[in-house]
C-alpha cells in the first residue's frame, strides 16, 4: 500500500492509500463523516487534495479502490477500459487532468476532443478530477461535453433543456395521475419522460400505470416515452406478458453489493435492457434504459467498504455506478442528489456541489446526464438552493430535470422542481423543448412565434379539450 505525504501548514499529513487520499481530499459532506473517512478540517483536506494533483492517472488502473476479486464493478471497469482511447492522456496525472480539460474546452473543437476520450477514463480518475476542481471548472468542462440519446425525442442536443414529467399519487389513483400529467403537458414538460413512481411494486398496478400513459401518448398523437419506475424484474415480466413498456427503470449503485440491495446485478440489468429493445417502440432511437443513482446508496447499504478494509467516499462511488449505466446505453440517467437526506448531503451548499460534480462526472464519462434537483424537507436546504443549482446545471448543458406539480411530491415526500421552474430555465437560458416533443407543442397551438409556453391552451387545442372535461 503506497502511503502518500504531503506538508501543508508547519504539518506533514499521511494518507494510508489510495483510497483514504481520495476521501480527504473530498468536499466536506455529512456522509463522509457518517462513514469516518472524511478529511478532520480543511487544512488536511487541502493537503490531501495537493497530493491527489500528483498521482499519475495510471494509478488508477492497478491501485484500485474496490477490489477486483470480489466486486463485479470494479471487474467491469477494468476489462472495459478503453486503452487507446486513454493513451491521449495517459502521460498525465489528476491535476494534470485538470489542467488538460480546461485547456481543452477553450478550443472550438472541444465537444469531439473529450468524446474521444470518454472510454478511456475511469470513474475513479473523473472523480478524482473533480476533488481538485472548482465549481466554476466543473461547469465550464461539462458544459463542452454533449452526449445525445433517442427513444421518441432526441435528449441532450446542444441549446435544449429536457424535463420528467413526474405525477406521483399517495394511491396511483388513475384520476390524480392523468390530471398531473396534464398539468406539466400544459406547462411544456415531460420530453424526457413522463415518469410515475408507483406507490406499490404490484405487476397489475405497474400495468395499470403503464396502459394509463400509452393511453395519453396515443390518444394526443405526443411524442414521448414513459415509464413507471418499478423494479426490473417486475418490468421485465410486464414486457413477456404484452405490456406496452416503453423505458426499463432501474436504481444503480458503484459496487456489487449496494446493487445487490437493489436486487440486480449486471446480468439482469443486461437483461432488462435486451427485453426493453426487443418491443422496438422507439421511433428516432433505440435507448430504452432509464437508470437512477445518488450519493450516499452504497453507504446506506452498508457496501461502501473499499482496498484494505477502508470506506470509499460517496462521491467516488457515485462515479462508479456510471460504469455500470455506461455498460447499458440508458436513453435517460439522472442523481437523484438531495432525495436520501441531510445523513448524507448536509445542506444546500453540499447539494449544490454535489450536483455539479455528479453532473460532471456523468457527462465526461459519455452519459445523458441529468439531475433531480432536490432535498428533503429535514435538510438544512430551500428552494433558493435548489433555484440556484438549477441555474448552474443549465449552464452545464445538463441534458434534463425532474419536475413534479408545485415542486412538492405529495407521494415520494420531497421537494424538487415544479413544471414553472423548467419555463423559467428555459426562458432564462435561451433553452428549447427536445425538437420532437417542441414540433408537438407548436402543432397543439402551444407555442407563441417566440416560441414560448402559451399561458393557457387555445380553443382548438385537444388538450384544452380535456382540461374542460377534467374540470369540476
Amino acid at each position: 500500500m503506497t502511503v502518500y505525504r504531503q506538508s501543508l501548514g508547519g504539518h506533514t499529513f499521511e494518507f494510508s492509500g489510495l483510497v483514504d487520499l481520495m476521501a480527504r481530499a473530498t468536499p466536506a459532506r455529512s456522509g463522509d463523516e457518517l462513514a469516518g473517512c472524511a478529511a478532520h478540517n480543511d487544512t488536511e483536506r487541502a493537503a490531501a487534495r495537493w497530493a491527489l494533483a500528483e498521482v499519475p492517472l495510471t494509478t488508477f488502473l492497478t491501485d484500485l479502490v474496490v477490489p477486483y476479486d470480489t466486486d463485479e464493478v470494479t471487474r467491469l471497469i477494468i476489462d472495459g477500459h478503453d486503452a487507446a482511447a486513454f493513451a491521449p492522456i495517459a502521460h498525465l496525472t489528476v491535476g494534470g487532468l485538470r489542467d488538460w480539460l480546461l485547456a481543452t474546452v477553450a478550443e472550438p473543437d472541444a465537444g469531439t476532443v473529450l468524446a474521444s476520450v470518454a472510454r478511456g477514463l475511469t470513474p475513479e480518475m473523473v472523480a478524482a478530477v473533480s476533488k481538485v476542481m472548482r465549481n466554476q471548472d466543473l461547469i465550464a468542462v461539462a458544459a463542452a461535453t454533449r452526449v445525445t440519446t433517442a427513444f421518441r425525442t432526441t435528449i441532450g442536443l446542444p441549446g435544449t433543456l429536457c424535463t420528467r414529467l413526474q405525477p406521483n399519487h399517495p394511491t396511483d389513483d388513475p384520476l390524480g395521475i392523468a390530471a398531473a400529467t396534464l398539468d406539466g403537458l400544459l406547462l411544456g414538460c415531460g420530453d424526457a419522460v413522463i415518469g410515475v413512481n408507483p406507490a406499490t411494486d404490484s405487476p397489475q398496478a405497474t400495468s395499470d400505470l403503464l396502459h394509463l400513459l400509452d393511453d395519453i401518448r396515443l390518444r394526443y398523437d405526443i411524442p414521448v416515452q414513459s415509464c413507471v419506475l418499478s423494479h426490473i424484474t417486475t418490468t421485465i415480466g410486464l414486457i413477456e406478458a404484452g405490456a406496452p413498456v416503453d423505458l426499463v427503470f432501474q436504481s444503480v449503485a458503484g459496487t456489487e453489493g449496494a446493487n445487490r440491495g437493489f436486487g440486480v446485478d449486471l446480468a439482469l440489468l443486461r437483461e432488462g435492457r435486451d427485453a426493453g429493445r426487443s418491443l422496438q417502440r422507439g421511433t428516432v432511437g433505440d435507448n430504452v434504459m432509464y437508470l437512477e443513482t445518488g450519493q450516499g446508496s452504497a453507504l446506506s447499504a452498508d457496501a461502501h467498504i473499499g482496498t484494505g478494509g477502508r470506506p470509499v467516499d460517496q462521491q467516488t462511488l457515485e462515479a462508479r455506478a456510471y460504469a455500470v449505466a455506461r455498460e447499458l446505453d440508458p436513453l435517460l440517467i439522472n442523481t437523484v442528489v438531495g432525495f436520501i437526506g441531510p445523513e448524507y448531503l448536509y445542506d444546500g451548499k453540499q447539494i449544490i456541489r454535489a450536483g455539479l460534480e455528479d453532473h460532471f462526472c456523468g457527462t465526461l464519462l459519455g452519459l445523458p446526464m441529468g439531475v433531480d434537483v432536490c432535498y428533503t424537507n429535514h435538510a438544512d436546504a430551500d428552494q433558493d438552493d435548489m433555484d440556484t443549482l438549477l441555474t448552474l446545471l443549465c449552464a452545464a448543458g445538463v441534458s434534463f430535470v425532474i419536475t413534479v406539480p408545485g415542486a412538492d411530491d405529495v407521494m415520494l415526500g420531497y421537494q424538487s422542481l415544479s413544471f414553472h421552474d423548467a419555463l423559467y430555465a428555459r426562458r432564462v437560458s435561451g433553452l428549447t423543448p427536445a425538437p420532437e416533443f417542441a414540433a408537438w407543442l407548436a402543432r397543439v397551438g402551444m407555442l407563441d412565434d417566440t416560441g414560448r409556453i402559451l399561458a393557457m391552451a387555445p380553443e382548438a387545442s385537444p388538450l384544452r379539450a380535456l382540461t374542460d372535461r377534467m374540470t369540476p
